[in-house]
């Protein structure tokens, strides 16, 4: 009998052991990235505090367009580069989220770059 891999197992798995090397503080939070098939999502968290500093996403009211490619991954990474910034926030440690760092992950930390964020 074959069995059938358990991707998003494995993701969960490689996400807690780089969890465990990276949390978000006051100074410099933690940029984390949710990728549906339909829908990417990120969001700006103090793990100190245990809070979210803010939040983008494909699903709001007012985004445009599809959300599940690489335009709209780029978008919602400007978004919470402007949020975040309007917030004070200039620097980030990015969580890629046990993702590969390839096509919508890797546009949305560019568009996080294009619109101000260091990590």
């Amino acid at each position: 009998m074959i069995k059938r891999v358990d991707s998003n197992a494995q993701r969960l798995k490689r996400h807690k052991r780089v969890r465990a090397k990276i949390s978000g503080t006051p100074e410099k939070p933690r940029l984390v990235v949710y990728r549906s098939n339909a829908h990417i999502s990120a969001q700006v968290i103090d793990d100190v505090a245990g809070v979210t500093l803010c939040a983008a996403s494909t699903q709001e009211k007012g985004f445009e367009g599809n959300g599940s490619n690489k335009e709209a991954a780029r978008k919602v990474g400007q978004e919470i580069a402007r949020r975040a910034t309007a917030k004070g926030i200039e620097t980030v440690v990015f969580d890629r989220g046990g993702y590969v760092y390839h096509g919508r992950v890797s546009e949305l930390a560019e568009g996080a770059r294009e619109g101000g964020l260091k990590f």
